[in-house]
């Protein structure tokens, strides 16, 4: 095991100038941190997601590519010697150009790829010079170097076993020397085509760099100070948890809690390297620490929201007593590479949650083909407006009354797609988006306040 930590530091802590500067106070202040994985700065994926979806009015175009101009050269505006950074942002910026006028012809997952991997480029550029200034001895290292995938553009599957031997050779022996500044988010196939790892995938990222350099400790800086009971912009009341199994975080980060990305946490899960959460704006309130094991597993830790959600149903009387209706329908829903997240079953239907897993966000859609293939076996009925919640606790079935705290604090909303069973550590259901906060501040209240 390397005897150092991996931070990460999101979009929100590499915004400007000034989160920057706080970003190089932290790894200043903890000596044991080697390699710094950031995002885009904030705002600049969603400008490229835009263009790479295709922009054909050239003056609304032209205006995106002002806005990401502007927010890069605030930063290098404040550097004292910026020249050698400001070519290669702009070297970076043509090609954000080239890019998005292709985009507005033809636009690919491909292509996407390439586009919105280009904010995680300029940032490290920014960054790496910052720390120079400040007398860190900082180098910029390009990931893709390091982080292979297979072609799967927008979910790129890791290649583990060539990202480990990469990193044992590459980026190890630089952290022994530097400060090593990369990117999340981003890799490439064996063809050396840029990919990405789905939006949301810079904390992954940085897990799987974290086991690939066997690092000590993966450091998670976002902008507030840990895991909270819930979000305290919906219940004010909230308060943060100082230490939470990784079971429990695990089950927070699948329903919602935007802290950590779904899939953070495998890597880390499978070598035992325990995960801090905290904030870049105020590193001096402390945060969360995620381990195997921890001393205090209360009833109920946390409450997490999850929006975007579609729900398909499908009803058949062929279903009754049948054998392998199921197995079709996964078979379907496989064969168009749809995840599926919850699932419930009736004599004569089942109903099934979809959830996002690529760069483009929004709710996710059952495609026409898929759908088509099931309508040759049952009546389809698609749902979207659906939020899920997701209550996290430990051993709730073996504790009496809890349903009643639960249900009879809902008792005035409607609740879809009740979840209870396939995990000791939560229980899950729907409801209308429009009443979703709403039901989240009246279950805080009830079991945590």
């Amino acid at each position: 095991m390397s005897n150092f930590n991996v931070a990460k530091f999101g979009g929100t802590s590499v915004a400007n100038f000034e989160a920057m500067s706080r970003c190089a106070a932290i790894v200043e202040q903890r000596p044991n941190t080697r390699l710094v994985v950031i995002s885009a700065c904030s705002g600049v994926t969603n400008l490229l997601v835009e263009l790479a979806n295709g922009v054909s009015d050239n003056d609304h175009r032209s205006q995106l590519l002002t806005q990401l101009a502007t927010i890069h050269e605030n930063v290098l505006s404040q550097l004292s010697d910026a020249t050698k950074t400001a070519s290669d942002i702009y070297e970076i910026l043509d090609t954000v150009t080239s890019l998005a006028e292709a985009a507005s012809i033809q636009p690919s997952k491909k292509l996407t790829d390439h586009l919105v991997a280009c904010g995680e480029l300029m940032s490290t550029h920014l960054l790496t010079k910052l720390m120079q200034e400040r007398g860190i001895n900082a180098h910029r290292f390009d990931i893709r170097e390091v982080l292979r995938t297979n072609s799967t553009f927008g979910k790129a599957e890791p290649e583990l076993d060539t990202i480990f031997s990469l990193a044992q050779s590459r980026l190890v022996p630089l952290c022994q020397e530097h400060i090593v500044i990369t990117q999340g988010f981003i890799g490439s196939d064996e063809q050396g085509n840029t990919t990405t790892l789905g939006r949301g995938g810079s904390d992954y990222s940085a897990a799987l760099i974290a086991e690939a350099v066997e690092a000590k400790g993966l450091e998670i800086w976002t902008d507030v100070p840990g895991i909270y009971t819930t979000d305290p912009r919906i219940a004010p009341k909230a308060t943060p948890i100082a230490e939470i199994s990784f079971s429990e975080a695990s089950e927070m980060a699948n329903f919602g809690a935007k802290i950590l990305h779904p899939s953070t946490l495998v890597p880390a899960l499978r070598h035992e390297i325990p995960v801090f959460v905290g904030s870049s704006k105020q590193p001096e309130l402390g945060g969360t620490w995620i381990r195997h094991q921890v001393e205090d597993s209360p009833l109920f830790r946390a409450l997490a929201l999850r929006c975007n959600q579609t729900m398909v149903t499908l009803r058949s009387a062929r279903m009754f007593h049948a054998y392998g209706f199921l197995a079709k329908v996964f078979e379907i829903l496989a064969k168009h590479k749809i995840s599926v997240d919850l699932i419930t079953t009736s004599e004569i239907s089942v109903s099934l949650t979809l959830d996002q897993t690529d760069t483009t966000g929004g709710a996710p859609q059952l495609p026409q083909e898929a759908r088509a293939e099931l309508e040759e076996l049952c009546s389809v009925e698609v749902e979207h407006n659906l939020c899920l919640v997701a209550l996290i606790g430990n051993k709730m079935s073996e504790s009496k009354g809890y349903a009643k705290h639960v249900f009879g604090t809902l008792e005035d909303f409607n609740l879809r797609m009740i979840c209870y069973g396939a995990s000791p550590h939560n229980l899950c259901f729907l409801v209308n988006e429009a009443d979703s906060k709403l039901a989240i501040q009246r279950l805080h209240n009830q079991l945590f306040e």
